[in-house]
């Protein structure tokens, strides 16, 4: 009995590189040929970054110090966390109405901060804002200087009175005592040897600056703004010229199924 012999089904044909694959010697090429698209972009980018940083405000951080008043001990008088907080409360939103008010404006333009360093007894108030704003930074920071001073001030003239009042009081103790109570008169000398160093040391507080400008410009600097702008422009320079390359091959493509 004759064998039949199954025909076997011709093998599909493996799959042709594709016409639209393009090599890096191509690129390059398309990269020559549209040098002036490349340049067009390039220039366009850079120079709109070179504008922005020329017509861009220089910015400066102006900084006030203020040294909080001491008790007798050379401890500070009150903590600065809690005159911070008092200033932030209290003065703060006083200050900018009032100089907004002096002003004629509805904002001032920058932010003012008011922080204590840490292991310092100070007070910092800090703004970052425009050269030409400068007068205006300083007027807001003397605002919150003085109410700050005067708060202070105010603080320790109610603890020198009371401290007077507290001597006063001892030394006419001391005045009435007698001879016999000398355990007595001891607690009360030394009472009042507290009372003298404590008055003597009470020192008020101070103004260390008043909104000082940095030395440094704050913010992005210039040349780094260009830097970037050169660097952008380059990669969309590359990337224009394959944009445009695409939109060229899309519209031979419709041209083509058109005719």
């Amino acid at each position: 009995m004759p064998v039949h012999q199954e025909s076997q089904a011709p093998q599909p044909s493996q799959a042709t590189t594709s016409d639209d694959e393009i090599s890096l010697i191509d690129l390059a090429k398309l990269l020559v040929r549209r040098w002036k698209a490349m340049a067009g972009i390039f220039t366009a980018v850079v120079l709109m970054a070179l504008a922005y940083a020329l017509l861009q405000t220089p910015t400066y951080t102006y900084t006030s110090i203020y040294q909080v008043a001491e008790r007798g001990t050379g401890q500070p008088f009150e903590s600065p966390a809690s005159l911070v907080a008092r200033t932030q409360s209290l003065y703060l939103g006083t200050a900018t109405r009032e100089l907004m008010a002096a002003e004629g404006v509805d904002v001032l333009g920058f932010e003012t901060q008011v922080s204590h360093p840490d292991n310092t007894e100070i007070v910092k108030i800090s703004s970052t804002a425009p050269e030409a704003l400068a007068e205006r930074v300083e007027a807001h920071h003397r605002l919150l200087l003085d109410r700050i001073v005067e708060g202070q001030q105010t603080r320790v003239e109610r603890r020198r009175q009371a401290l007077e009042s507290q001597l006063a009081n001892v030394e006419n103790t001391l005045a009435h005592s007698s001879d016999g109570a000398s355990e007595r008169i001891a607690s009360t000398l030394s009472r009042k040897f507290t009372l003298e160093a404590e008055l003597e040391g009470l020192t008020p507080g101070e103004t260390g600056q008043a909104a000082v400008q940095s030395l440094k410009q704050q913010g992005t600097s210039r040349a780094l703004i260009f830097a970037l702008g050169v660097v952008l422009g380059g990669m969309l320079a590359v990337m224009g010229v394959f944009l445009l390359h695409f939109v060229s091959l899309v519209r031979e493509s419709l041209n083509e199924d058109a005719g």
